[in-house]
């Protein structure tokens, strides 16, 4: 029923973003031609001129929003995963027409037309994808286009599942029961009743409409796991295998084939890929080179007051650890009292800190005192946006004591990152910041750097927890 279902689904929205498409061309066409936004030379193409390659490339759309994962099932995946594969779809929708009109030699196409259709197309497909997400959610919640699943084992794995099974109400988990072969029958787990042993699924499956089996067998269990594979391929129903090893993989790993033998990658990091590290670094000195531009003004004002209101150097030069384990000198505006080297090199930043001037507290508290480390990024030390690097010492310390911490220094440094805007800066938390670093590491993409830019500009300059 669920496959049916996501069959007639993907019809619909094949449908729907056809339509969108031919819609988006019409708004597009108008806004050039017909708006009076920009002006119109005489002997132009008609309507139907500039229609006819749209119709043909409409086809070519759908075959690439396919090739994007636009027509799979999109209950657990992020929104703005599916966002970023449109703009990706239309970008590249859009080189493929210009090809067609270049082969074509239609060479009076309007090049004003096609980057109003392909910000237009965006636009609107994202608009329609975000409504049918939104109702979608809706049905589910209510009870509509379930997915009808069992639960095999009652372990920690169950217990993890169910809970977000049960925040998460707009997936659509219908959860019927479990089987287990150590719970008496009928008894409870998790508040869900024990239906039957393992040998007793076959049966059930039989003379019930059950979409999908979740295995979620302790790791001592898994001489199981075989079977229970069989019965459910037997039957046709579709098996998820939640591994008892969960807890020491990322959510997204990255599994490689060596001559057919699957090879799982502890931790998948999207700037591994040559592309991705290229594009941000671009990112990183265009960004770099205007805020350094806008903010002159500032940084003048801020050399001038730190030179009046305490004696010592304008710009305080720390030793962290970025990318690779590499040590660099991080730059900062000083807003402390000249230090001894070693005090400097162990001591903790706390509220209120006496070893920092007045100016200088404004100058962290507004992170103002941050503004030379734009020279970082330009020289390559750091990116604008990433895990904020630690002292050496700091870092020695840290990775004997936290899980995972190293793990941060797989990526360039940044300014500002995923934990600094989510209020994990100055004397908080160290194992929730890693917490959040992680997960920028592991989910990085564009739209995700621009989305941490923005909070930083609107609201992470002033920090109650910048010390």
């Amino acid at each position: 029923m669920i496959k049916q279902n996501q069959k007639h689904l993907n019809i619909l929205l094949v449908l729907i973003d056809s339509i969108s498409i031919f819609i988006s061309f019409l708004i597009s066409w108008y806004i050039r031609f017909q708006s009076g936004f920009m002006k119109v030379a005489s002997g132009h193409l008609t309507l139907e001129e500039y229609m006819k390659p749209i119709l043909i490339i409409i086809p070519v759309y759908l075959i690439i929003y396919s090739m994007f994962s636009l027509y799979v099932p999109h209950r657990f995946k992020n929104i703005f995963h599916e966002f970023f594969n449109i703009l990706k779809s239309n970008v590249f929708g859009l080189l493929i027409l210009i090809n067609m009109l270049y082969v074509y030699k239609e060479v009076h196409y309007s090049r004003y037309l096609l980057l109003i259709f392909v910000i237009t197309t965006t636009t609107v497909t994202i608009g329609e994808r975000g409504c049918i997400r939104l109702i979608l959610r809706n049905m589910r919640k209510k009870g509509y286009n379930l997915k009808h699943s069992l639960v095999i084992g009652c372990s920690e794995l169950t217990t993890e599942f169910l809970k977000r099974v049960r925040k998460n109400k707009h997936w659509g988990y219908n959860i019927i029961g479990i089987f287990d072969d150590n719970k008496d029958i009928d008894s409870k787990f998790e508040e869900l009743n024990v239906i039957g042993r393992n040998y007793d699924l076959e049966g059930y499956i039989a003379t019930h409409h059950i979409d999908e089996v979740i295995i979620t067998l302790d790791i001592s269990e898994y001489e199981k796991l075989k079977w229970v594979i069989g019965v459910c391929e037997k039957s046709g129903v579709r098996t998820q295998i939640i591994p008892g090893y969960y807890k020491y993989i990322p959510a997204r790993p990255y599994v490689e084939e060596i001559e057919g033998l699957p090879i799982i990658n502890i931790r998948h990091v999207p700037l591994d890929n040559l592309v991705n590290k290229f594009v941000k670094r671009v990112l990183d000195i265009l960004g770099a080179s205007i805020a350094i531009i806008l903010f002159s003004p500032i940084m003048i004002i801020t050399v001038i007051g730190i030179k009046i209101t305490s004696p010592g150097p304008i710009i305080f030069n720390q030793e962290r650890i970025g990318l690779n384990r590499k040590k660099f000198n991080m730059y900062k505006f000083r807003s402390m009292n000249v230090q001894k080297d070693e005090e400097e090199k162990v001591q903790w930043t706390t509220k209120n800190d006496p070893r920092k001037t007045k100016f200088g507290s404004f100058i962290r508290k507004t992170s103002i005192d941050e503004l030379p480390q734009l020279f970082n990024v330009l020289k390559g030390d750091m990116s604008l946006i990433g895990p904020r690097p630690e002292r050496p010492y700091f870092v020695d310390k840290f990775k004997e004591e936290i899980p995972k911490y190293m793990i941060k220094h797989q990526v360039r440094p940044g300014i500002t990152g995923w934990a600094q805007i989510s209020g994990w800066r100055g004397d908080t938390s160290i194992e929730k910041r890693i917490e959040y670093d992680l997960y920028y590491i592991e989910n990085w993409n564009i739209i995700f750097d621009i989305k941490i830019l923005f909070y930083t500009v609107f609201k992470g300059f002033v920090n109650k927890n910048a010390y």
